[in-house]
């Protein structure tokens, strides 16, 4: 059995117990890959993205482009369960008293507000030793207990690369060149930002100011830089 077929294995099980499903969704490669397969296997799919800042331009092409090409799917919007930790402590913002939140219960809450129980999550066993071996104890390497569903659990990067490409798909958004986690307090993100949408830089400044540090600090280090090769010229 190859990954294609060990996937829409993990699918059509799923499918035999209901035709409803929620993605979380990042507009990273492997939320893009899941979508177009789940949107072709189920009568309806509530895709779950959860926002450091709301409607940033770069992330609404991805949402808008999907419930465009895919008349089956709708899109939960809620804020990123790691802001509870961000707002509490005060990181680059004023602290606040809030609840600390985990994944599970950015799940648990979907679940309640939607009515769909299965949940799908694109983390792959090539991700890191602890996912492998989290993987390996469920059902098909995919199916947690807890309707947890990892369809690209055998799967690779560059496999599903090949998948975004054959299918014409569009393109994941590549902040920088290591592995994106999405948005968040990250120097290649700002940079990418910067250079290529300055108007969602801005929305983010506006509700985490001191984050500017991140590009301060950058643009100290790169002057510093210049100086010292200009020295080295003489």
């Amino acid at each position: 059995m190859n990954i294609y077929q060990h996937t829409q294995q993990v699918i059509n099980s799923v499918k035999e117990k209901t035709n409803r499903v929620l993605l979380f969704y990042s507009c990273g490669k492997d939320s893009i890959t899941l979508l177009d397969m789940l949107a072709k296997n189920f009568d309806e799919v509530v895709c779950v993205f959860m926002y450091f800042v709301k409607d940033l331009e770069h992330i609404n092409k991805y949402i808008n482009f999907s419930k465009k090409i895919y008349p089956n799917v709708t899109f939960i919007q809620k804020p990123h369960y790691t802001l509870s930790y961000i707002n509490s402590s005060g990181l680059f913002c004023t602290p606040t008293k809030t609840r600390i939140l985990k994944l599970s219960d950015i799940i648990q809450s979907v679940r309640l507000e939607t009515g769909i129980d299965y949940v799908f999550i694109g983390n792959k066993q090539s991700d890191g030793m602890n996912r492998r071996i989290m993987l390996r104890t469920y059902e098909l390497q995919a199916i947690s207990p807890h309707k947890l569903v990892y369809p690209l659990s055998l799967w690779k990067d560059k496999d599903v690369l090949k998948y975004i490409e054959k299918n014409k798909l569009p393109k994941p958004i590549q902040y920088g060149n290591k592995r994106s986690n999405g948005v968040g307090f990250d120097l290649d993100v700002y940079i990418y930002l910067r250079k290529n949408y300055p108007n969602d830089l801005q929305k983010i400044l506006s509700v985490y100011p001191l984050s500017e540090k991140i590009l301060f600090e950058y643009d100290q280090a790169q002057e510093r830089e210049r100086k010292k090769a200009t020295l080295q010229q003489k």
